[in-house]
């Protein structure tokens, strides 16, 4: 169907009398743009149904991995710490606290549209009472997302989020870094028009997930963040010089001045 006010747009375009052949043309254009979305549609939900078909399918494999998974010691930990972007967030305490995790678990849900969940599963520990600890993202017809998440419910004095761990006799030491385990609390409940970017769980389902032996036997191929890196960094230098350039510019030179005087 053509888009009516696309059309008035093209007749009333400052009053310009377009000619008619152009007009039809144009309007030709715009059914068969039309169509192609429509087919563009069609195809989409066709990758969906795919998808979730074959989501049903991996998940006994992703079963069968994790059994194997909760065998090796500090897996997880090795591929997080061997990971280029997730390295970073873990902090000393954090690492100990890892060494209790069983498994991670990443799921779509039956709509795989409508969002997907991160369980962090772990074993009895000093830390926290929680067995798991999950953040759901879901996503609405309406564009909007809302992000639930965890709050691990920590035991006296070992709470790392607040920037204080116990030590023996009960003294506490002063802990600098920021949790790992904040990130479970963020966005909690929180719903945004424009979408919620966590690049925390983002990295983990689309990079981490899918091959975590490929980070824990440290074969990543680290290039790829190292080019993206530096790609912002030359985006960076080159804002910078153009500034420096035009300041240069503006600047009057010294001995112009004198000459005109």
């Amino acid at each position: 169907m053509t888009d009516k006010g696309k059309r008035a747009k093209v007749d009333e375009d400052e009053g310009a009398e377009l000619d008619p052949e152009l007009v039809m043309a144009i309007e030709k254009l715009q059914e068969v743009q039309d169509d192609l979305e429509r087919v563009n549609e069609e195809a989409s939900d066709k990758v969906l149904e795919v998808e979730q078909r074959y989501n049903e399918i991996r998940r006994p494999v992703y079963n069968k991995r994790n059994e194997i998974i909760h065998n090796i010691p500090d897996f997880w930990l090795t591929a997080f710490l061997s990971h280029p972007v997730l390295n970073e967030l873990l902090s000393d305490e954090d690492q100990k606290v890892f060494k209790y995790l069983e498994s991670l678990d990443v799921e779509d849900f039956k709509d795989v549209k409508s969002g997907y969940s991160i369980t962090f599963a772990f074993k009895p520990n000093p830390y926290f009472e929680d067995a798991k600890l999950t953040k759901i993202f879901k996503f609405s017809d309406e564009g909007t997302t809302s992000v639930t998440g965890s709050v691990p419910k920590w035991k006296d004095g070992m709470d790392l989020t607040n920037g204080v761990v116990a030590e023996k006799e009960n003294h506490k030491r002063a802990h600098a870094e920021d949790s790992f385990f904040k990130w479970f609390g963020d966005s909690a409940q929180k719903e945004s028009l424009e979408g919620i970017q966590d690049e925390v769980a983002e990295v983990i389902k689309d990079d981490l997930w899918p091959n975590p032996l490929k980070y824990f036997n440290n074969e990543a191929d680290e290039e790829e963040y190292e080019d993206d890196e530096e790609a912002e960094d030359d985006e960076d230098d080159a804002g910078k010089g153009a500034e420096e350039l035009d300041d240069e510019e503006e600047e009057p030179d010294e001995d112009e001045e004198d000459d005109e005087s």
